[in-house]
Order: structure tokens, then C-alpha cells, then sequence
């Protein structure tokens, strides 16, 4: 009883201090959890003496003095109320200036060096959610915090203090913005990527370096962060590198597309290629996400940043300039004809290609004589050759007519004179040799019409002697050029483009060193005759002026590597359709990422990958690959079409389910015509996988199905049955997620195909066990209606609506009749048909269910009529004739047995929820 009195004494002696007395009570309090609860009461405090300002800063001056306790219980306790009290001080500013920055701040600052890591980490968190929220003023960022983590991080610093003090700048940077990053944070870090002592501290800027290339900028990432970046690559703790590998893709963004291209490419395929298998797993993951950053925006919509959003319109319009350039500059065949084709000689027939000239030379820009004479020379030697399909079938229309194959013959002795005058650098950049081919056009002169192209007789007596067998070879540069060209790429051989054209340079010198019947046809080069020549290159230029297309560099390489496949080869290569494992990997070259990335990225799904990379590396490729095919460009297609088969056929259906819920995506990007001959084998192959699968196309349908055209979206109608059916019946969301999806193809399909193929679906999934597809499938149907209602023909909204009668109001089951009373209340909530057809075709048979025996039923009904229907005007009117029926089944209601059913029916509509009341009615079964 004493123990008991003296409990109460002592409540009533807290009851009497005021809440400055209890604070400084238990703050001096021996007991640590005296003092905890201090801490956690400190808000409280502030609330109950925020009206008097002094009491306010005696509160916080307490505070300073609580923050040195000695226990780290209860200043970690402290600081997590920071961040609290410092949102109530910022609400409160008026009455309490400055008081964050004078009292809290200096807390959490000294806490970030405090002995105890608890502590440590809370102060931490506090730091970032005060930054977060924008509680701290610039100005304090600068000269109270930034100037301690500096401290911090400093060499003789301690080893922990100091990787922690390098993430909360690593994390902040995007807080504070670009300024103080750059003036206050950006030095340090790049002394803290050096850090030769402690490699944790090198694996946490790491991991951050993308962080902080988004803040600073493009020019700041290129000058002082990208060779910080590169020691960090080749950094011998494995740790360090799967880091640099794993935020890549955002280092790449910060970046220009020449560094990314020149630079970034050749250092990725080393993280590649690393000793270590987990720095290759994270490069390998990190592949397509970096494929992604070489997307053009101008063609792909998406831009990194704002800056290269503006880069990339200033590029547009300077390509206009060009544009304009080259409409004021144009050079006619003639003019490059006078300039390069001279008297020949002996020497100079001896040196001669196959080739069909264009005209398309006439609209390439000319800037200087000297500069137009090279490119001239080179455009010449990178030009397309006769493929070998269509030089058999010139050969063949020999035999049968006297068609012709015009041979050009190219003086280059004169234009070799002028590389001398031509720097290195300039004559083999990336302009020259990678810029827009100019196209090959097969003629196929058995096809062409009489009046395109009228042969001089002159001319095709000269080209008799020129007919050119199957079995000939055609040679694309004599080997003295290429030599000579291959010798001076070679100083630039670690450029990737440079690296691959000297392969493409090497192919060519191979294919010309098998060539046995170089000098018969240069013999006959030296009986044709120069002005044959000359008339037959117009009448093809003519041809030729017909075609606008302009291929990309791709097909420049994949036109070099036909010719190298006939040279090779001596059989008619026109029938053979198998392609060499060497003329495959060809095919798959273009111009838009480095060649090398792709290659490693078409790799990912090679079976030997899962065993020296990662099991799942198969999966990883999947789903990059939409972003893949985006960066590639539809033209580019065709590099990736195998790929994607194989992981379309991959054993793993985590791999299959990858590929299902991305389809929709791929099928935006590839158009309808790539779409319905690739993307729609494999949809049908989906559609019949395992659930897993199936959902990840059934979740999509309608976006993958509003992209084909009409016949071929029909097709799936007889399919959509299919989905009822699921390997475990429980799976209900499988049949939610069908329900949804149907409501979204009524939009696609007529009104006949809605009745005759939808609305079994429909019905069938209005009797499902689980209510929450029931529900859903309410929906559907009442959208149906108001289809059927608006299309030309009525009988089907007519039809549908007995339907609805017979199979559900008539239902012996109450719960077929309860659905009944749901599909009216949801038709008319929606107002999907008309009240007066309404009024005619379904209310006499929902007015009918008040008399049924199962109170759940009438229950329902009475909240449809008072809550749903009565609210309608058409209702509302005395002069309706509906409305004397209506009020007589409400007041019917009103004196049911059921107690439920008389609270329903009385009860005035805004008085409760429809849905609610709803759903209890309907939660009968799970």
C-alpha cells in the first residue's frame, strides 16, 4: 500500500512541473532510460512550449547539451528525432529563426565523425533526409557540412570514418546540385578514386561514379572524371571493376557519342574480358542498358539530358546547312569524269574494276578540289560491286540475249599524286570512310521496259567482247592499294571503326590475291573502247537516277561481302541459298553501336556463356533486348532476328516470360511489316507455353493485337477461348487479367466478331467462382452492351440481353441471379443503354427478382432500386409510367420479412457507399 501511495505521489509531482522541469528532470537523470525517453519526448516538448519562443530555445539549448551524453543509445535515440524536429522548427520559422542551422545542424555534423558506428549510420541517414527535404540552406551546405566530410575523407583520416564520409558526397551530389558538387565535392573525390591504401574506399566511388558524371556534366565527366574512371577499370581488386561495370551505363550518358563510341566502347569489351568471372557477369548485365546510350535521339525520341536534347536540334539544323550546301554544290558525272578519266595506258588498263557507276555522286558534297578528289578515290574503292546473284544472272541473259554488263574502268594514278598533299589524319578519318555508301543497284535488263533504255548498236558491238562468265572473279582494288591503305590504318587500329575497316581492307586483299583470271580480263579491258565505255555509263546513269534510296553502311559491307563470296566460289551462287558461318557473322555488321559490343551482346546466348558467366545471362539478354532494338533501328533488324529466335525457343521459362511481357514493345519499335513475319511465330509460340508465359502476353494483348492489320488480328479470335484454360484452376488472376483485356478489344473488332466470339467469354467468366473476376467480368459485359447498342445493327444488343435473361435471371442457382441484379446496376451506373430501352428490355425481369426466395437476391435489388436508379431523371419523372412499377417494388421491399432487405430499401442513397454494400453482398466466396 506505502509502494502504491508513493507511485501516485509521484505521478502528481510530474503532473506538477511544467515541461521544461520534466525535461531537465529526467535529463539529468542517472538511468539510461530516463535519458532515452528525453530523447524520444523532445518533439512532444517543442509542440506543447511552441507559443512562447524563449521556452522554444531553451528546449533546443538542451538539446546541445542532451547531444553530448555519454551513452551511444541516446544519441543515436537523438538523432532520430532530428529530422522530425527539424521539420517542426521549419514549419514554425517565424517564432524560432535560425534555429536548425544555430542548435540541430552542428549535432548532426559531429555525429558524422562520433566513435560509436551506430551513431554514425544515424546521422548519416539524418544528414541525407535533411538534404532530401531541403531543410538545410545552401549556405550551411557549404560552410558547415561540405568543409567536414572533406575533413573526413582526408588521408590520415580513419579507415571506416572515411568510406563513409566518401558515400554521404557520393549521395549528395545530386542533393546539392551542380555548383558546389563541382567546386566542393569533385576535387576530393577524384584524390578518393586513388586512394592506393584502401580499396573500399576506391569500390565506393566505384559504385557511385555514375551518381556523380550525372551532376557535374558532360564536360567535367570528359576532363577530370573519365581518367579516374579508367584507373578504377583496371583496378586490381576484382571488387572494384564489377563496380566501374555495374553503373557504366550511366558514366556512358554523361558522356559525348564520340568518347562513348572511341573510348567507352574499348574500355567495356576489357570488363568483358576480365580474369574474373563476377566483373564479367556484371558487365555482361550491363551490355544492353550500355548498347541503349548510343540511340540516336533524332530517331529514337529519347534523350539523356536536357543539354543533348539541345545538342542533337543544333545537329539537325547544321545537317540542314549541309543540305543546302550540297544543293549549291552539286558535281555532275561529267565533271568527275573530266577530272579523273584520262587518256588510258597500257599500265592503267591492267588496274580495273567491275562496277556500276550512279548518279547518286552527282548530290555528295565537294568542300575543296582537293578534298572532292580524294573521297572521290575513296568512295571509288568503297563502292558496292556486282553482287554475285546478279552477275549470274547478267551471265545468263548473255546466253539468251545480248544483254551487257558495263565495265568502268578507273584511271587512280592521277588522284594518287594528290594523297601526298593530304595529311594522314585527314585522308583516313571517319568521314571518309564511314559516311553514307552510295547504292548498288542490280539492273536487270530483261525486266526493264524498251523505252527506259535504248541500246546503241555501237555499244553493244563493244560489249560483246565484254561478257563476263559465271565462273569470272572480281577483284574490287588491285592489292598494291590495299596494302597501302591497310598500312596506313594501322597507327589508328585502336579505333573499333578504324579496327574494322582494316578487317573489311584485309578480306578484300585476301579475295584478291585468288584471283586467276585478273589478267585475261584486263586484257580485254585494253580492247574496249574508252568512248563504248563512256555511252554506256550514261545510259546506266539514266537508269540509275530512277532510284532515291540511299542504303546504309551495312549494306555496303554486306554488298563487299557478296562480291567476296563469288570470288570465292565458282559455282552459280544464285541457287545456293546456305550462308558460311563467316557470311553470317557478316550480316550482322552496321553502323550504329561499335561492332565488337554487338558481337558480345549476340553472344549472351551461347549455352558455354551460363557456364563460364552466369546461368542467367540468357535472361539478362532478354530483357534488354527491346532497348537493343531500339538503338539498331528497324533497318538493323536483321542482326538481331536469330538472337531473338533463340531466346524464344530458350529451355528456361523465366527467359520465354521475358521475351512474353516485352513483345508489345518490340512490335512498336519493328513496325507491321517486321512485326507480322518475325514477332507474330513467336506471339503464337506464347500463346501456347506455360502460364507463366502466357500471362506475360496476355497482359499486353490488346497493345500487341491493335498493331497487326485487321485479317491478321482476327486470326486470334478463335484463340482468345484458350485463355479460360490454365494448367491450376486456382489461378483466378489469370482469368482477371483476360477480362481486362477483353474490355480494351471491343474496340478493335466489329460488332458481329464481339457477339460471336467475345460474349461467350464474357458470360462464362460472369459464372466464375472467385468474385473478384465476377466483378470485373460485370464490367465487361455492360461495355459490351453499349458496343452492341451503338452499331448499326440492333439484333445484336437484343439478343444479347435475353441472353442475359435466360442464362442468368432465370438461373436456378441464386447466385446466377444475384449476377443478373449486378450486370443492371453496372449498366446502369455507366449508361451504357438508354432508360427507356432499359425500361423495356431488362427492368421487368429485374423487378420480378423481389420476389425471390433468397434474401441475398432481394437485398442486392433493393440497393440497385434505391441507390442506382432512382438517381437516374428518367425515373424521376411523374409522367414516366416505369415509375409507379418501380415505387410499388420498393415499397414491396419495404415490408420483406428480411431485415436487411427493409434497411436497403428505406435507406436514402447518399446515406452509404454503393460499392461497399456491393462487395459485401458479393464476398459469398473468396
Amino acid at each position: 500500500m506505502r509502494v502504491f501511495l508513493k507511485s501516485l505521489d509521484f505521478v502528481s509531482q510530474d503532473e506538477m512541473l511544467t515541461p521544461l522541469g520534466r525535461l531537465d528532470k529526467y535529463a539529468a537523470s542517472e538511468n539510461i532510460f530516463n535519458r532515452q525517453m528525453v530523447a524520444r519526448s523532445l518533439l512532444d516538448t517543442l509542440k506543447e512550449v511552441s507559443d512562447d519562443e524563449r521556452d522554444c530555445i531553451a528546449v533546443l539549448e538542451r538539446i546541445s547539451r542532451l547531444a553530448d551524453d555519454s551513452e551511444p543509445t541516446v544519441r543515436a535515440e537523438l538523432m532520430e528525432q532530428v529530422p522530425h524536429i527539424a521539420v517542426f522548427c521549419q514549419e514554425n520559422r517565424p517564432s524560432i529563426p535560425y534555429a536548425f542551422s544555430k542548435y540541430l545542424l552542428p549535432i548532426v555534423v559531429r555525429y558524422l565523425a562520433d566513435q560509436n558506428n551506430q551513431v554514425r549510420k544515424t546521422s548519416q541517414a539524418a544528414l541525407l533526409v535533411l538534404l532530401e527535404q531541403e531543410l538545410i540552406e545552401r549556405y550551411d551546405v557549404e560552410t558547415k557540412v561540405c568543409p567536414v566530410l572533406i575533413e573526413l575523407t582526408a588521408p590520415d583520416s580513419n579507415d571506416d570514418v572515411k568510406t563513409e564520409a566518401v558515400a554521404i558526397m557520393c549521395k549528395m551530389a545530386s542533393m546539392v546540385g551542380k555548383d558546389i558538387t563541382e567546386r566542393l565535392i569533385l576535387p576530393r573525390f577524384c584524390e578518393m578514386c586513388c586512394d592506393c591504401r584502401m580499396f573500399h574506399v576506391r569500390k565506393v566511388c566505384a559504385a557511385n561514379f555514375g551518381d556523380i558524371c550525372s551532376v557535374v556534366g558532360q564536360q567535367a565527366t570528359e576532363e577530370m572524371l573519365l581518367p579516374r574512371f579508367f584507373q578504377l577499370c583496371s583496378d586490381n581488386v576484382w571488387g572494384v571493376r564489377k563496380a566501374c561495370a555495374e553503373c557504366f551505363m550511366a558514366v556512358s550518358c554523361a558522356t559525348s557519342q564520340e568518347v562513348r563510341r572511341t573510348k567507352l566502347s574499348t574500355l567495356f569489351i576489357s570488363l568483358i574480358s576480365d580474369p574474373s568471372r563476377w566483373v564479367r557477369q556484371a558487365a555482361f548485365q550491363s551490355l544492353g542498358p550500355f548498347i541503349s546510350t548510343f540511340a540516336n535521339p533524332s530517331s529514337s525520341g529519347h534523350f539523356f539530358k536536357e543539354e543533348e536534347s539541345k545538342n542533337t536540334e543544333d545537329h539537325r539544323s547544321s545537317d540542314e546547312d549541309g543540305e543546302k550546301i550540297r544543293d549549291t554544290e552539286d558535281v555532275t558525272t561529267e565533271d568527275i569524269r573530266s577530272r579523273t578519266e584520262k587518256p588510258p595506258s597500257d599500265a592503267d588498263f591492267s588496274d580495273f574494276t567491275i562496277k556500276l557507276e550512279n548518279t547518286m555522286e552527282d548530290h555528295n558534297p565537294v568542300p575543296s578540289n582537293s578534298q572532292s578528289e580524294t573521297d572521290y578515290q575513296t568512295e571509288t574503292f568503297l563502292r558496292c560491286t556486282l553482287s554475285s546473284e546478279s552477275c549470274g544472272e547478267i551471265a545468263d541473259e548473255n546466253k539468251q540475249s545480248s544483254s551487257f554488263c558495263s565495265i568502268a574502268m578507273l584511271q587512280e594514278s592521277g588522284l594518287r599524286s594528290q594523297e601526298t598533299s593530304l595529311s594522314e589524319q585527314e585522308l583516313y578519318n571517319s568521314f571518309h570512310f564511314w559516311r553514307t555508301p552510295l547504292p548498288e543497284i542490280d539492273i536487270d535488263l530483261e525486266l526493264q521496259q524498251p523505252d527506259q533504255i535504248m541500246p546503241d548498236p555501237k555499244i553493244q558491238e563493244g560489249t560483246k567482247e565484254v561478257t563476263v562468265p559465271v565462273s569470272s572473279n572480281i577483284t574490287m582494288a588491285t592489292r598494291k592499294e590495299l596494302e597501302e591503305m591497310i598500312e596506313n590504318l594501322e597507327p589508328h587500329i585502336d579505333d573499333p571503326d578504324v579496327k574494322a575497316q582494316v578487317e573489311v581492307l584485309s578480306a578484300a586483299l585476301r579475295a584478291s590475291s585468288l584471283d586467276p583470271l585478273e589478267e585475261t580480263m584486263a586484257g580485254v579491258g585494253k580492247r574496249m573502247d574508252p568512248q563504248n565505255e563512256l555511252s554506256i555509263r550514261d545510259q546506266l546513269n539514266y537508269k540509275l537516277n530512277q532510284d532515291d534510296t540511299v542504303p546504309l553502311i551495312s549494306d555496303a559491307v554486306e554488298n563487299i561481302d557478296s562480291t567476296l563470296r563469288y570470288i570465292h566460289n565458282d559455282s552459280d551462287l544464285s541457287t545456293n541459298s546456305s550462308f558460311s558461318p563467316e557470311e553470317e557473322r557478316k550480316s550482322k555488321v552496321q553502323d550504329v553501336v561499335p561492332q565488337a559490343l554487338l558481337d558480345q551482346y549476340l553472344s549472351m546466348t551461347d549455352p558455354s556463356r551460363a557456364q563460364t558467366v552466369d546461368t542467367e545471362i540468357a535472361k539478362h539478354c532478354a530483357y534488354s533486348l527491346p532497348g537493343v532494338a531500339l538503338t539498331l533501328g528497324r533497318q538493323n533488324w536483321h542482326c538481331l532476328k536469330d538472337t531473338y529466335e533463340t531466346l524464344a525457343s530458350d529451355m528456361q521459362w523465366k527467359v520465354r516470360r521475358t521475351l512474353a511481357f516485352s513483345i508489345h514493345e518490340l512490335a512498336v519499335i519493328l513496325g507491321d511489316q517486321l512485326t507480322a513475319g518475325d514477332l507474330v511465330p513467336v506471339f503464337n509460340g506464347f500463346l501456347k507455353d506455360l502460364d507463366e508465359v502466357r500471362i506475360g502476353v496476355l497482359k499486353h494483348l490488346h497493345d500487341f493485337l491493335k498493331l497487326l492489320h485487321l485479317d491478321k488480328r482476327r486470326e486470334y479470335l478463335y484463340q482468345l477461348q484458350e485463355f479460360l484454360v490454365t494448367d491450376n484452376s486456382r489461378n483466378w488472376r489469370f482469368r482477371y487479367e483476360l477480362a481486362e483485356q477483353l474490355i480494351l478489344l471491343l474496340e478493335l473488332y466489329s460488332a458481329r466478331d464481339v457477339y460471336d466470339y467475345l460474349r461467350p467469354i464474357a458470360l462464362s467468366l460472369c459464372a466464375d467462382k472467385v468474385s473478384s473476376v465476377r466483378w470485373i467480368s460485370y464490367k465487361l459485359v455492360s461495355e459490351m452492351i453499349k458496343k452492341l447498342h451503338m452499331a448499326s445493327t440492333s439484333t445484336f444488343v437484343v439478343d444479347l440481353m435475353n441472353e442475359l435473361v435466360e442464362k442468368f435471371c432465370r438461373c436456378p442457382k441464386w447466385s446466377g441471379r444475384q449476377t443478373f441484379v449486378f450486370i443492371c446496376q453496372t449498366v446502369i451506373e455507366d449508361d451504357c443503354l438508354p432508360m427507356d430501352q432499359f425500361a423495356v428490355q431488362l427492368l421487368p425481369h429485374l423487378l420480378h427478382l423481389a420476389s425471390d426466395r433468397v434474401p441475398n437476391v432481394r437485398v442486392l435489388l433493393a440497393k440497385t432500386l434505391r441507390q442506382t436508379l432512382l438517381e437516374k431523371e428518367y425515373f424521376l419523372n411523374s409522367a414516366n409510367s416505369h415509375q409507379e412499377v418501380v415505387e410499388q417494388t420498393i415499397m414491396a421491399l419495404q415490408m420483406d420479412d428480411d431485415n436487411d432487405v427493409k434497411y436497403f430499401a428505406s435507406i436514402h442513397p447518399a446515406s452509404t457507399k454503393i460499392a461497399d454494400d456491393a462487395m459485401s453482398t458479393a464476398s459469398s466466396t473468396y
